[in-house]
């Protein structure tokens, strides 16, 4: 099973939702689960296996949880693969395959009735009319904010179907959310425009991020010392309290008395991957939350398939590699001008901005999983006869880690 997940904002962009987008197998090696509908099987929905395995909690905290349905499996039984978990929470995500039909019609009606919710995608608007009898039982509509003209589009839904939320899908950039936002009519946003810069130029850094990027300076470079890393985080308060706490974690009986006594009883490797993690968070503060989740999963995840390949001792490489390749975002400035702030090994920078080296394999396989682009995975899978289980384990267990590190 391969899982990623799509985040949806509101117009703050706080997250609302996240969808689940699953493939069961390797394309190439299964042509027929590129058909719509046939991998995701007659009886199961993959979506609520992978909530089951998990728990919705380590995808997400409290918001809904967009599930997509085929034409085949919205006729499963779906309380038997809920195991518990509150239906309000659940959305199935319909798309075009599912014809406006008395059948589907009434499934849906069941559905709503059982406290699940609906929504929809792929519809063109050539389609509304035909689509009535499903869109009046829809909870979100998810639009292409290309070929939509939202002030139409807000006064024929408002009229027609004025219980439906509109969701603007397939965002690029920030300057077009923003523009989006501005006119308004949609509830949701989801796109690829939050872990892109607004600009890029020579942005001022606040005191605070100017400590930060020192930070990371110091424990990525060759000569890390303890003493030189303690030094600098006495700097900030919040770092300060951060690094106790997590001592008194690690140890129950510790009696601190200076800043850099406590760095020593973490250690040289476990202050390291504390401060990049932890620093990382801070620096990201003013930014989505989304961004330093999608960077801390990066991490994970990059951290994660060093085994799989092939690249075990380059491990942590591959961690920094993940955690830094939104740094752009984060600092609005081009990527290679941020990465000298934090002056990086060769092999991370060069894969981070040549794609060259033995770490960009892992980079280009991260951020085509990451998209959910499967026939891009499968292709990669299947050149370097990758098994398909170390993956998903790799994925889960940096959604686990994630929530286990900065949410608890």
């Amino acid at each position: 099973m391969l899982i990623t997940l799509l985040p949806m904002f509101d117009k703050d962009l706080k997250v609302r939702a996240y969808s689940v987008f699953s493939q069961k197998s390797n394309q190439f090696l299964n042509p027929l689960s590129m058909m719509t509908g046939v991998n995701d099987g007659a009886t199961s929905v993959p979506g609520l296996s992978i909530l089951n395995a998990m728990g919705i909690e380590t995808i997400s905290e409290d918001s809904e949880v967009f599930i997509p349905v085929s034409n085949v499996a919205i006729f499963s039984d779906m309380d038997s693969q809920c195991e518990g978990i509150a239906h309000d929470r659940i959305v199935f995500l319909l798309d075009r395959t599912v014809p406006p039909v008395d059948m589907y019609v009434d499934r849906v009606k069941q559905l709503r009735e059982a406290g699940y919710k609906m929504a929809i995608r792929k519809i063109a608007v050539s389609e509304f009319v035909d689509y009535a009898p499903l869109l009046a039982h829809m909870d979100y509509v998810l639009l292409n904010n290309k070929k939509i003209v939202i002030e139409k589009a807000k006064i024929f839904f408002a009229r027609m179907y004025p219980m439906a939320k509109l969701i603007a899908g397939g965002i690029e950039t920030m300057e077009i959310f923003e523009g989006l936002k501005e006119t308004g009519g949609y509830d949701l946003y989801e796109g690829d425009f939050y872990r892109i810069p607004v600009a890029m130029g020579n942005s001022e850094l606040t005191p605070a991020k100017v400590t930060y990027l020192q930070l990371l300076k110091v424990v990525n470079s060759p000569d890390f010392e303890l003493q030189a890393a303690a030094d600098v985080i006495g700097r900030d308060p919040a770092l300060t309290i951060s690094l106790l706490k997590m001592v008194n974690r690690v140890v129950k009986t510790a009696q601190i008395t200076t800043i850099r006594h406590a760095a020593a009883m973490l250690g040289q490797r476990e202050l390291k991957k504390w401060i990049n993690t932890v620093v990382t968070e801070e620096l990201y503060s003013d930014k989505p939350s989304e961004l330093t989740r999608l960077s801390l999963l990066r991490a994970r995840f990059c951290e994660n398939l060093a085994g799989v390949f092939e690249l075990k001792m380059q491990s942590e490489e591959l961690f920094l590699m993940g955690l830094f390749s939104a740094l752009d975002a984060v600092l609005e400035k081009p990527l290679a001008e941020a990465l000298e702030l934090i002056q990086l090994a060769p092999s991370i920078s060069n894969a981070l901005l040549k794609h060259e080296g033995p770490l960009a394999c892992v980079l280009e396989f991260m951020e085509a999983y990451e998209a959910g682009d499967w026939p891009e995975v499968s292709r990669i899978m299947l050149l370097r006869n990758l098994d398909i289980d170390p993956i998903y384990k790799a994925y889960e267990d940096a959604l686990i880690w994630y929530k286990m590190t900065l949410v608890g």
